[in-house]
């Protein structure tokens, strides 16, 4: 896994623009942001793009999403709420201006600068970047607004409509395919990113893998019931990751001014407001309990559970706060954007979809489990037992999707990835914490409500669904 250290030059002019996760954004600041300078060359505007979308997927979409899955645990103040789905239009305010004015309007201004001035790798890069962070507005959101948005600058309109959701899976593939074009050009222009590119260094080659790899997630998501989506998959997934090398990371600098987001949350004075191993003393989480069942290797590395209840930090010489552990607990935690692993439970999963058999789809299934547990230093010895007891796949299509699901949203731990799975495939079984149906779906801001009434469609938790939520 390739990780690059964030240097004093590039975290300060990053963090002149960067989320603010304890202030309110409002939408206004979608088109018209005085915080977002036009003439900011790529090589300032890139981290600030790539820091902004690690914070936020990291953040609020790791903590809601990772609350409605099940995966953590509310335990006191808001997040107690969150748990049972009481939430207002409001909380997602800060997320809503996170996404669009920290990373996607960064992004188009980082797409036209870079444009004009035929710096090919970074026209190539901010296209990629922005095909990603679409796709997952997506798929918290639905419809949202893009083909009108950004335009302030240019006499555009404060109100942008909402384009629907499955036209922009095909705007976020065009993208990618466009990316694509500007990294694969002989002529990679005048600026070329290294050090400020905090993901691959600049390396087009890993760019592309990762392109591919957004673009395989956009085939899966539409793969139930469709053989051709389960066929287009595959072959991305082929041009695309080969390793856990390859991985789409950003791995924060462990520093005070760079903090994974996790541990920010946890060692503030919101600590204990989510749980990881428990949800009371003596009995373990929804999460915990799955792990406990399957004997799973993976408890220790995720859990901390002596610190859970307690909240404290760990003893030294480890750096993380409360039942989260270090590998994603830590001060310089990683955040995850898609991963090999997960590439190939897609494998596994549309093999099926595309025609194939249990049979076909367990070799792919089970190097998915592997392929995971090396990244997080399971031994040899572990793996090979955890397959024994947990790598066949059911002869039955369904039981097989259901068992991959399974393994799949257990490896995309605090990925809002595995919410968007669950969604998908209904694996694993998840009971609501209240009344009778679990989330599909964020809320639209409030701030959206009131400053962009006409075009901000009704929405709830349940409905509408996203399109390819079936």
């Amino acid at each position: 896994m390739q990780r690059y250290k964030i240097n004093n030059l590039i975290l300060l002019a990053g963090l002149l623009i960067l989320i603010t996760s304890c202030k309110k954004s409002f939408f206004t600041d979608l088109n018209n942001n005085p915080n977002v300078a036009n003439s900011v060359t790529p090589n300032l505007l890139l981290p600030t793009i790539e820091t902004g979308l690690a914070y936020t997927q990291g953040g609020d979409i790791s903590r809601f999403s990772t609350l409605i899955t099940q995966q953590t645990f509310g335990a006191a103040s808001q997040f107690q709420n969150f748990y049972i789905y009481s939430y207002s239009t409001g909380a997602f305010d800060n997320l809503w201006a996170d996404l669009y004015t920290t990373t996607m309007e960064n992004d188009y201004t980082l797409m036209q600068s870079a444009d004009e001035s035929q710096d090919n790798v970074y026209s190539g890069i901010s296209r990629i970047l922005m095909a990603y962070t679409l796709q997952t507005t997506v798929d918290l959101f639905g419809d949202i607004p893009y083909s009108k948005a950004f335009q302030a600058n240019k006499g555009g309109s404060l109100q942008p409509t909402y384009d629907k959701a499955q036209d922009l899976y095909d705007t976020a593939a065009n993208l990618i395919d466009a990316g694509i074009s500007y990294l694969s050009n002989s002529d990679p222009g005048g600026i070329v990113p290294s050090g400020d590119d905090l993901m691959y260094g600049g390396n087009a080659a890993n760019w592309i893998k990762f392109a591919h790899a957004i673009k395989a997630r956009l085939y899966i998501h539409q793969s139930k019931g469709s053989s051709a989506m389960a066929t287009s998959a595959l072959s991305e997934i082929a041009q695309s990751f080969t390793s856990n090398a390859d991985n789409a990371t950003y791995t924060f600098a462990g520093t005070a001014t760079s903090e994974a987001p996790w541990y920010q949350f946890e060692s503030g004075s919101r600590n204990g407001n989510v749980l990881f191993a428990f949800q009371s003393k003596g009995v373990p989480s929804p999460f915990a309990a799955l792990l406990i069942s399957l004997h799973d290797p993976r408890y220790t590395i995720y859990l901390d559970s002596a610190n859970d209840l307690s909240g404290q930090p760990a003893a030294p010489p480890a750096t993380h706060y409360g039942g989260l552990n270090e590998y994603y607990g830590g001060i310089a935690a990683p955040v995850e954007l898609i991963t090999y692993d997960e590439l190939l439970f897609a494998t596994a999963e549309a093999t099926i979809n595309a025609g194939g058999s249990s049979a076909d789809a367990q070799g792919f299934y089970q190097a998915a489990i592997t392929a995971n547990m090396q990244k997080l230093g399971v031994s040899a010895g572990n793996i090979t037992t955890y397959l024994a007891a947990n790598g066949t796949l059911p002869v039955a299509t369904s039981d097989a999707i259901a068992k991959i699901a399974q393994q799949e949203y257990i490896a995309l731990f605090l990925n809002p990835e595995a919410w968007t799975l669950w969604r998908r495939t209904g694996s694993p079984t998840l009971t609501p914490t209240t009344g009778s149906q679990i989330p599909r779906r964020f809320l639209y801001p409030s701030n959206e409500y009131t400053l962009n009434t006409a075009n901000t469609p009704a929405s709830t938790l349940f409905a509408p669904k996203i399109f390819w939520d079936n």
